[in-house]
């Protein structure tokens, strides 16, 4: 079957744990080995991993402890090449705020990749408390730079439970054969926070990757548990910031200057409803997108 390396990036995420650890400790596909990447270590949060590994253990885990909040994109690095060093065949990115009923998950992931041919496949994943849908596939939309969740808030319907090829999902639970990093490479470490899985997803699509829905495979998914939701003002900074530097980064020609002012005309409605510290940061974010060096 082969070895999944699960990689999952902790920030203050001593909440969800609980939940986190039952979900990977029920799931049938027993040969992985799981890599906490801690961004807020400290021993409160040691404890409770501690406690958590004691009443649902795991097959192997690696505690990674960073030198401080190091972000996503490199924490889930640290993850990867420490996986892609232990001969993982397939690598899970999955979010610590998410669970999973279902414990067949992995080893029907596997499956999948392994009689299908399938190097990308994500589940259908619903909000953890409404139980509508989060995302049923997805789709990358150029023009706007921004990767959209089909289903996001509706309930569950026929239409959702198609398998087939996406061309955008969020790495909160994305199932990778191992040689597709060996081939696009790692995340973009200076997105820090949001949009890194964006850009991993169109560097794949472009070097001929296609993504699998699957949606008979689920997530609960407690969405912005860790990060203060979408009005926070680390969420404006972050997502405005990353917003352009992917557009730069990525798009040429009419697309790209047509992403940029499509950024731009919609932030006013945003401005406009925000307070004086969301304002700051969304302004700020914008500059800073600019500034970013973009590699050639």
């Amino acid at each position: 079957m082969g070895k999944i390396g699960l990689v999952t990036v902790l920030f203050k995420s001593d909440e969800v744990l609980p939940g986190f650890f039952a979900s990977v400790s029920k799931q049938t596909h027993k040969d992985h080995i799981l890599y906490l990447v801690d961004n807020s270590s400290n021993p409160v949060s040691d404890s409770i991993i501690q406690k958590c590994l004691a009443e649902n253990p795991v097959t192997e885990y690696r505690h990674i402890k960073s030198p401080g909040n190091v972000g996503v994109a490199e924490g889930n690095n640290t993850g990867i090449r420490n996986a892609l060093a232990d001969g993982c065949n397939y690598i899970l990115l999955l979010n610590n705020d998410i669970e999973l009923e279902q414990d067949i998950v992995f080893s029907n992931m596997v499956s999948l990749c392994d009689t299908k041919e399938e190097k990308i496949i994500i589940p259908k994943i619903f909000y953890y408390d409404s139980r509508k849908l989060w995302m049923a596939g997805g789709v990358m939309n150029k023009w706007r730079a921004l990767g959209i969740h089909y289903g996001d808030g509706k309930d569950d319907a026929p239409e959702y439970n198609v398998a087939k090829q996406i061309t955008y999902a969020p790495t909160c639970f994305m199932f990778v054969e191992s040689s597709v990093f060996k081939t696009v490479g790692l995340m973009d470490e200076k997105y820090f926070a949001y949009y890194d899985d964006t850009d991993f997803v169109f560097r794949a699509l472009k070097a001929g990757y296609k993504m699998y829905y699957e949606p008979s495979l689920t997530v609960l998914h407690k969405v912005s548990s860790s990060t203060g939701g979408g009005d926070s003002t680390f969420y404006i900074y972050y997502s405005n910031r990353n917003k352009i530097y992917f557009t730069r980064k990525n798009l040429k020609g009419i697309v790209k200057y047509f992403a940029i002012g499509y950024t731009f005309f919609t932030r006013i409605f945003y401005y406009l409803r925000f307070n004086a510290a969301q304002r700051k940061k969304l302004i700020q974010g914008l500059k800073d997108g600019f500034r970013i060096q973009v590699s050639k």
